[in-house]
C-alpha cells in the first residue's frame, strides 16, 4: 500500500496494491497495522455503503462533536470524492481536495475528523463503501452546500441531481456550527 500527502494536511490518498492475473484481480482494501504505520487510523466503528446513478452529488457532510474520519472506497464506477477543511481557526479553513476514486484505479481517499465530505458521481452508476472512525449521529450532522461559491469545487458534472437536504444546507461563511480545527 502506499499513501500520498494531498493538498490539505491530513487528507490522505491510498494506493493498495493490486494483483492482477488471467484469472481476475485480488486487493487487500484494508489492512490495520499498515494503515496505521502509513498515519491512518488503527479502528474503524461503521461500515457504509451507497449505490448512485451519473449525475448525482452527495455532500457536504461532516459532524460536529463526534467528528468521523473517513476511508472512501469505489467498488463499482468512478467518483469525483471531495474533502473539505471546514475547522474554524485552521490554517486550511476553507480549502478543498479532491480525487478520482474507481472500481478501475483501487484508489481510497482518507478525510479526516473534522472536515466535509462528499462526491459526484462520473460514471453511469457507482457504489461507494466507506469506513467510519465515528458512528453516525443525525443530530451531530452538520454540512455546507455543495455550490457554496466561495469554495468553487469543479464537481464535473452539469447540473447535478442533490437530496433537498443537502440543496438547503448553508454556505460555509453563513455555517452557525463548526467544529473547531485541533492540532
Amino acid at each position: 500500500m502506499k499513501v500520498l500527502p494531498t493538498a490539505l494536511p491530513g487528507v490522505l490518498l491510498v494506493e493498495p496494491k493490486v494483483f492482477r492475473d488471467a484469472r481476475g484481480y485480488f486487493v487487500e482494501t484494508w489492512h490495520r497495522e499498515k494503515g496505521a504505520a502509513a498515519g491512518l487510523p488503527e479502528s474503524f466503528v461503521q461500515d457504509n455503503e451507497s449505490f448512485s446513478q451519473r449525475g448525482i452529488l452527495r455532500g457536504l457532510h461532516s459532524q460536529l462533536t463526534k467528528p468521523q474520519g473517513k476511508l472512501v472506497r469505489v467498488s463499482r464506477g468512478e467518483i469525483l470524492d471531495v474533502a473539505v477543511d471546514i475547522r474554524r481557526r485552521s490554517p486550511t479553513f476553507g480549502r478543498w481536495t479532491a480525487a478520482l476514486l474507481s472500481s478501475e484505479n483501487f484508489r481510497q481517499l482518507y478525510v479526516p475528523p473534522g472536515f466535509a465530505h462528499g462526491f459526484s458521481v462520473l460514471s453511469e452508476t457507482a457504489q461507494v463503501n466507506y469506513k467510519c472512525t465515528e458512528l453516525y449521529d443525525a443530530a451531530d450532522e452538520v454540512g455546507v452546500v455543495w455550490n457554496d461559491p466561495d469554495l468553487a469545487i469543479d464537481w464535473r458534472v452539469a447540473d447535478p441531481v442533490v437530496s433537498a437536504k443537502d440543496a438547503a444546507l448553508p454556505t460555509l461563511a453563513k455555517a452557525p456550527r463548526l467544529p473547531d480545527y485541533r492540532p
